[in-house]
């Protein structure tokens, strides 16, 4: 019995060891994705890099169809160098997505500082809510299909947003959304603890998106509630 519970206790170390892998892969290519997407960030505001700037329904079915062929090309190159690559590029393209935003809160007097605070609380979220996912180590699983189903509804509602253009509608949307990406967040880091995710490509897109909304909804909340055009 000895020699079975031995390579027993071989395999479930082999196992935690290749999670810890993909974990520290992950936020090692997570740290990576924040530079393409600053320096698109950058850009896109030095441009003026307005992508929606035409008819916004076109606009945004144009922005899902390079996004989602981004994130298709990355989960088949995944295993590759390539997959890195791609999803570095595909950071970069957020972060030129970004710049409408971040050129519409620099229109503020405290656009700065509304930024900062929504870089900061995103960072808050993240390692707050990625260290009860790591430290607890407990199966977050059972989120997925409400996580899922709330995010088709934020979705169908910014869609129709386009066209009611409701500023009640619009603010709603930002607060479900910072809910449903945090809770994300800790759906996403919970897989990769506890297995469910065993490549960090895959892993790094997933949490990236995540705080990326996160960052988004918070900063539209703030312009909201405390923009400053004095």
């Amino acid at each position: 019995m000895l020699p079975q519970f031995q390579m027993t206790g071989q395999a479930t170390q082999d196992v935690l060891l290749q999670q810890n892998k993909v974990l520290r892969n992950t936020y090692m290519l997570l740290a990576l994705t924040m530079v393409p997407t600053i320096i698109g960030a950058l850009l896109g505001v030095q441009m003026k890099f307005a992508f929606f700037a035409g008819s916004p329904m076109v606009s945004f079915l144009l922005f899902l169809g390079v996004a989602f062929g981004f994130m298709w090309g990355i989960e088949r190159t995944k295993h590759s160098a390539m997959g890195v690559v791609l999803l570095l590029g595909f950071t970069f393209f957020m972060g030129l997505m970004l710049s409408r935003i971040l050129q519409v809160a620099l229109g503020f007097s405290n656009g700065g500082s509304l930024i900062a605070t929504a870089a900061g609380g995103t960072g808050a979220i993240f390692f707050t809510l990625a260290g009860v996912a790591t430290v607890t180590k407990k199966d977050f699983s059972f989120l997925g299909k409400f996580l899922f189903i709330g995010l088709v509804v934020v979705l169908l509602a910014a869609l129709a947003n386009i066209f009611f253009q409701i500023p009640a509608l619009s603010l709603t949307i930002s607060a479900v959304a910072v809910m449903i990406f945090s809770a994300y967040i800790l759906y996403d880091i919970s897989r990769i603890v506890n297995g469910g995710e065993d490549n960090y490509i895959s892993a790094t897109l997933a949490v990236y998106l995540d705080i990326y909304n996160v960052f988004v909804s918070l900063l539209n909340l703030l312009m909201a509630f405390g923009g400053n055009r004095d």
